[in-house]
């Protein structure tokens, strides 16, 4: 099958980006090897645009849904960067888009308005196996939203990103309903809260997490805390374990100080959430990663946030409980580079193996035919060696796959909100 239409551009006036994406997208439509029929509706259209274009979402969801009148849902968000292939914008008026023509009885949009059923209660027919969301980190208990969430879904993970923005944090949720026969509210360009893609057994959909981060230390679990200070790690003074991988005393103190403003804290919680083939394989990929000398999947990174020399405990930006495993680490570019390469050659391999009946039909050695990519602000730019580096990776890695995405102000894998991360999804 062939790769999804996807466009991109940049201009001052949205209606004018949106006009070269438009036609963009028509030229693809109409032209082999996609040939789409003027009757065919076409699931689902990611839209991702920066903040310079926030006041206008609404007027850009109607132009959309007029001139792309077949799309049955819209869904994105705002971003201070949007990503597309082999390309980055930021801080510049721009905004990318990609159709992808997946089953479209498959996929549901949910939003604060129409929210995601929990298992075994939704009118779709079909269980949630996973979901892909966008989220306003301003809203109250969003931790646990997002956890919430997840548990509405057969493997229990969600991925995607908090949205960012310099003016509304603003996103996009619409689906027109009626072809499901269910009444749902369509939705539109919203504030606050959740919003994103349920996708059923049809849709054939992968998501991995790569960091950007490099332990300086071994793994230790926290044996003592106090609040949220740290206080022991295998039984030892977590001041002590930290200048030890550190390789600092505090009697130097200039470049003690030095060293701890770049030091972060990589956490994993003793237990794996969920019990089921997803959950194993993520386990099998986060030991992996551990024994090149990388994070894994299920690894919050958080700030050092202080240390209690007094008590020689140290606080750390998170809610930690006895029993976590916790391991300094620190910003590294080949790092990154290596884990996002990682990444992407494991989703490539998973589709290319696949060789059993899956989704109604015999897939011997499936194709990426989209993506959708969230990294962090703080991955942008010189982070990875220059500018659209690290988009370049993603199209070596992958392939010629079109590639939509944003950078977020935080991402969103399994049940928890990363940081200095990039999260993606393919569609096969």
């Amino acid at each position: 099958m062939p790769a999804f239409a996807h466009a991109h551009a940049a201009h001052p006036q949205w209606v004018m980006a949106a006009a070269l994406v438009v036609t963009q997208l028509r030229a693809q439509l109409t032209a082999p090897p996609i040939n789409r029929a003027d009757e065919d509706d076409i699931a689902l259209g990611f839209v991702y645009f920066t903040d310079a274009y926030a006041s206008d979402a609404n007027d850009l969801l109607s132009y959309l849904r007029t001139e792309l009148p077949f799309v049955q849902r819209w869904v994105g968000s705002v971003g201070i960067g949007v990503l597309a292939t082999s390309v980055e914008y930021m801080d510049e008026p721009a905004m990318a888009i990609m159709l992808c023509d997946i089953p479209t009885d498959q996929v549901q949009v949910f939003s604060g308005l129409s929210p995601l059923a929990p298992i075994g209660q939704g009118a779709l027919g079909w269980p949630v196996q996973s979901a892909w969301v966008h989220a306003d980190g301003a809203a109250p208990e969003l931790g646990a939203l997002i956890e919430e969430l997840a548990q509405r879904t057969a493997h229990n993970v969600v991925f995607g990103g908090i949205s960012s923005s310099r003016q509304d944090v603003v996103q996009m949720a619409y689906e027109d309903s009626s072809h499901l026969g269910v009444d749902l509210p369509q939705g539109g360009v919203l504030l606050g809260g959740l919003s994103g893609l349920a996708f059923g057994p049809d849709v054939l959909v992968r998501s991995r997490v790569t960091q950007g981060c490099r332990p300086v230390g071994p793994a230790r679990s926290v044996t003592a805390m106090d609040g949220r200070v740290v206080l022991q790690l295998n039984d030892r003074p977590a001041l002590d374990a930290l200048f030890a991988d550190l390789d600092v005393s505090w009697d130097d103190r200039p470049n003690a100080i030095q060293r701890l403003q770049q030091t972060l804290v990589g956490l994993e919680s003793a237990a794996w959430v969920g019990d089921n083939e997803l959950v194993e394989a993520e386990r099998v990929q986060s030991l992996m990663a551990k024994r090149a000398g990388l994070f894994g999947a299920q690894t919050r990174v958080r700030h050092l946030v202080g240390l209690d020399v007094d008590r020689k405990g140290v606080v750390v930006g998170d809610h930690v409980l006895v029993g976590d495993d916790m391991q300094f680490c620190e910003r590294h570019v080949q790092a990154a580079r290596a884990d996002l390469m990682r990444v992407c050659a494991e989703l490539r391999d998973e589709l290319e193996s696949l060789t059993e009946p899956q989704a109604g039909a015999d897939r011997a050695g499936a194709v990426i035919r989209g993506a959708v990519y969230v990294s962090c602000l703080g991955r942008g730019g010189a982070h990875f060696g220059g500018p659209n580096a690290e988009m370049k990776i993603i199209q070596h890695a992958l392939g010629d796959v079109p590639v939509v995405g944003f950078f977020a102000a935080g991402e969103i894998a399994h049940q928890h909100i990363l940081s200095y991360s990039g999260v993606l999804m393919v569609f096969g």
